[in-house]
């Protein structure tokens, strides 16, 4: 079972104290970051949010949120983001929503990470939930699904409504069956290697602090 909305709404309130007045902070896509996003609008702490898509923007909008473009606001001090996995040494798989590009370079921009996510997303080794996203410029996606089969992945294009899911950066998703993940550093870069791949879910080493929302209904704190 995953965790109700409830229990995120707690994580989003439980991570506020990572917020301090004055920062910018990322705003993430999904459940728990929607949640964390809500809760930040409610407390009123003057910050500046720099959203990963135009999900949550729209999101940190309606809750009062000042938002600001990455360029505009230089360094990020917190990022906050949800996560489809996690393995023990905090590794991701991110992108089921669709804006993993957009995360990793909010992620990467930023002085921390902080990841929320309910109990079920944790697992042993990524690649539990047989899935990677992989973003593709469309005029490589042929290119692109049979060098992923080459590397033993089964590649599906990502569609929404009967058409192709397009990103918020006009991009499509593969979506790459896989079994559990030996190495997801070799994995990504392999992946990253071929012409017209953007990005990929796989965030290694990036995350600083993950937040889990357990079943009995507390809040477990690993850090990197």
């Amino acid at each position: 079972m995953a965790a109700d909305d409830q229990s995120l709404e707690a994580l989003g309130q439980y991570a506020l104290r990572y917020v301090k007045p004055g920062h910018t902070i990322g705003l993430g896509t999904g459940r728990a970051a929607s949640a964390f996003i809500r809760a930040l609008g409610a407390s009123r702490i003057e910050v500046r949010g720099v959203p990963t898509s135009s999900a949550s923007e729209q999101l940190g909008r309606s809750v009062g949120i000042p938002i600001v473009t990455l360029a505009d606001a230089g360094k990020i001090d917190t990022d906050f983001d949800g996560a489809d996995e996690v393995d023990p040494r905090l590794n991701l798989i991110k992108g089921y929503g669709g804006a993993l590009v957009r995360e990793k370079i909010v992620a990467a921009s930023s002085r921390r990470f902080v990841v929320l996510v309910g109990y079920e997303k944790m697992v042993k080794r990524l690649g539990d939930r047989g899935s990677i996203p992989v973003e593709v410029i469309p005029f490589g996606v042929v290119l692109a699904m049979a060098q992923i089969k080459a590397l033993g992945m089964k590649p599906r294009i990502r569609e929404k409504d009967g058409k192709e899911f397009v990103t918020d950066s006009g991009n499509w998703i593969l979506d790459c069956a896989v079994k559990k993940i030996a190495n997801p550093a070799r994995m990504d870069r392999d992946l990253l290697a071929i012409p017209g791949v953007v990005g990929t879910g796989l965030f290694v080493g990036i995350a600083d602090v993950v937040l889990i929302a357990e079943s009995s209904g507390k809040i477990r704190v690993l850090k990197r």
